[in-house]
């Protein structure tokens, strides 16, 4: 609070109580697009002409009162366009790309979060007053299914171009057969994606969730992946056989709880010749270059509601979201690998580190 004797900057607190206000209607409006999201009112709008509330209402199978007073919100957060004199609602396709489909493009999947995040906050609360963290099985059943869901369409048009396509000769590789693992496997979507592309290969999935690896060897199974395996597994004891002659890790470093541990079982479980391949998210290791960098803000949330927290409820690192390039690269050679190649933002989100 300020000092009784200071003169407030008028102009200083106009300004932030605009910020503050844009914060606000950010996260109102955030709720509102979980709520079309999970009534399908988004692909019911992009799939109309402009429409009345009833129309629109009557096509999603929803009650009108709700869906009206949720197009008020949608309009007044810019979402979608109202015509006063006709009454109607509309979806520009060029907001509708963003809002709908089975692609990466769908930004929808980032408002899930918060309804997630916010019902562990009294949990969060009390590790700030006293130390320790939240476990990850308070985020569960549901944080498992909505990675899954977020990442595939991801990984479907990134995988094979992006991530594995970065690195010279690596598909080749694949293509001839090589052993790969793959650290943090989730529910193996990866893993199953790449043995159905690279028959040649063997590939071997490992997450310490035994949930997760169930849906992964049903997966499998269903695919008929049987060049896929999955294992459950603490990474931080890898064994340093057998060995591989390649192992990814996409998006699941920075929440190992002894993150430094499991680089160097990954060092040492490479065969000669071998290839660490990680995927995690973009930002710098320094506070003041990702201040003004978009959704920023959302990685140092999602971080100190999740991420950070789930690592430091058992006695972990507590690396966090926003770890940064500076430490990563940094860690990488720690552990022993001395060939880091750093591709920065092959997606929006993510760089990729291939480190030998």
């Amino acid at each position: 609070m300020a000092a009784p004797h200071q003169a407030l900057d008028e102009a200083k607190v106009k300004a932030f109580t605009q910020r503050m206000v844009s914060h606000l209607t950010g996260a109102s409006v955030a709720l509102m697009i979980e709520v079309g999201r999970q009534t399908g009112l988004f692909e019911t709008i992009a799939a109309m002409p402009p429409a009345s509330s009833a129309a629109i209402a009557e096509r999603a199978g929803l009650t009108e009162r709700y869906v009206r007073e949720w197009l008020g919100g949608m309009a007044c957060g810019g979402i979608v366009e109202y015509d006063p004199g006709a009454c109607t609602y509309h979806l520009p396709p060029e907001h509708a790309v963003l809002l709908t489909g089975q692609t990466s493009r769908n930004l929808t999947s980032l408002a899930t979060f918060f309804p997630l995040l916010s019902r562990v906050v009294p949990d969060v609360v009390q590790a700030f007053r006293r130390g320790g963290g939240v476990p990850y099985a308070n985020y569960q059943p549901d944080f498992t299914g909505l990675m899954d869901s977020r990442s595939r369409p991801r990984y479907e048009e990134l995988l094979l171009t992006k991530y594995l396509g970065s690195p010279e000769g690596l598909i080749a590789r694949l293509e001839q057969g090589i052993r790969v693992a793959d650290i943090g496997c989730g529910t193996g979507f990866c893993v199953n994606l790449m043995a159905k592309h690279f028959p040649r290969s063997t590939f071997v999935g490992y997450d310490f969730s035994e949930t997760a690896i169930a849906r992964a060897r049903a997966e499998a199974a269903a695919l008929g992946a049987g060049n896929a395996s999955f294992t459950v597994q603490d990474v931080a004891k890898l064994a340093p056989n057998p060995q591989f002659d390649l192992i990814t890790a996409f998006d699941a470093i920075h929440d190992q709880i002894d993150p430094a541990e499991v680089l160097r079982r990954i060092r040492r479980a490479l065969a000669p010749g071998g290839t660490f391949l990680m995927l995690d998210v973009h930002a710098s290791s320094n506070l003041q270059d990702n201040v003004t960098v978009p959704l920023s803000a959302f990685l140092y949330t999602v971080s100190t509601m999740h991420c950070m927290t789930v690592s430091l409820a058992h006695g972990g690192a507590g690396l966090g979201t926003a770890w940064g390039t500076q430490l990563a690269t940094r860690m990488l050679h720690e552990a022993g690998f001395t060939d880091v190649q750093l591709f920065e933002r092959v997606d929006p989100m993510n760089s990729l580190y291939v480190a030998r």
